[in-house]
């Protein structure tokens, strides 16, 4: 059966909205958008309503099939696909920046060159006990595991490639206390971060994912108002050295499923103890070593 010029038209109009919605239903999902917005973008006009199922099919598609990993996390996701890492060679000079996801890639890791800045704050409070945070379950790396106060990544941009006393990791440092326990920034002053070491370490998360970073290690001594981001941790504390110990105890017998960070073990296992000396005597800063990256693959 032939079509009637208007049947064409109307047919052509259909179509047309139907391949824009579409395309722009893609970018917006590539920008984390949720369905909710996309479908504030849907043509009111009575002439594509027959169309409606077809086009809810397309934006599940879009929004979950298309997408990596799309049990993600939306939180995580968001970072994973946004945050762009600082790649750097062994000798910690940058060589490029690519987006945390790719950098967690352990096929990636395994096959290419995505070792990447990162940072560990060790946080102690007046009565010299270090705050520690359960990472939260929908963490894409080392979920619910225990670690130090806040481990993250500088970013690539300019507050955080600073190289001048390693202000641009002391400025992530104090950007990702805020975003993972909501410490204001005035309780931790950039100038109150003390880098004592490096470390240069790879560790499997799972099949998927994993780490390989070069890690500086912060320490500070400050009492902070704390306030968890339920994205970012599961669970706060406070410990002392015998608590520590006991912690990692349970961690060795495999006791209540209790697992801790690989990198926090390696700072644990080479350095922790002699540096909470310092802490106590308040000479952290003739412990540092800046020079020395300590290679614990």
């Amino acid at each position: 059966m032939s079509m009637t010029p208007h049947l064409l038209k109307t047919t052509a109009t259909r179509l047309s909205s139907s391949l824009a919605f579409t395309s722009e239903s893609r970018r917006l999902s590539s920008s984390a958008f949720a369905p909710r917005t996309l479908l504030r973008l849907w043509p009111s006009s009575n002439t594509v309503a027959p169309l409606t199922t077809r086009v809810l099919s397309t934006l599940n598609v879009v929004a979950m099939g298309d997408a990596p990993d799309a049990g993600m996390d939306a939180v995580q996701r968001r970072l994973m696909f946004e945050d762009e890492c600082i790649l750097v060679d062994e000798n910690d000079s940058v060589v490029g920046h690519d987006t945390k996801y790719n950098c967690h890639l352990w096929e990636k890791i395994e096959s290419g060159n995505m070792l990447h800045r990162a940072f560990s704050v060790f946080l102690f409070n007046s009565k010299y006990e270090l705050l520690l945070q359960q990472r939260s379950g929908t963490k894409v790396t080392f979920p619910l595991v225990w670690t130090n106060t806040c481990c993250s990544h500088p970013l690539y941009r300019e507050s955080e490639l600073i190289e001048e006393n390693y202000l641009g990791v002391r400025n992530a440092a104090q950007r990702k206390l805020l975003d993972e326990l909501g410490i204001p920034a005035e309780d931790v002053p950039v100038d109150q971060f003390i880098p004592l070491g490096r470390m240069l370490y790879k560790a499997p998360s799972d099949g998927k994912w994993g780490e390989h970073e070069l890690d500086y290690l912060l320490f500070i001594v400050r009492d902070v108002n704390v306030n968890p981001n339920p994205d970012e941790a599961a669970d706060v504390k406070y410990v002392n050295r015998a608590e520590l110990k006991e912690l990692l105890r349970k961690a060795d017998a495999g006791e209540g499923g209790l697992k801790l960070s690989p990198w926090f073990r390696l700072v644990v296992d080479n350095f922790l103890f002699k540096w909470w000396d310092n802490v106590e005597k308040g000479t952290l800063k003739e412990a540092a070593d800046m020079k020395t990256i300590h290679k614990l693959t």
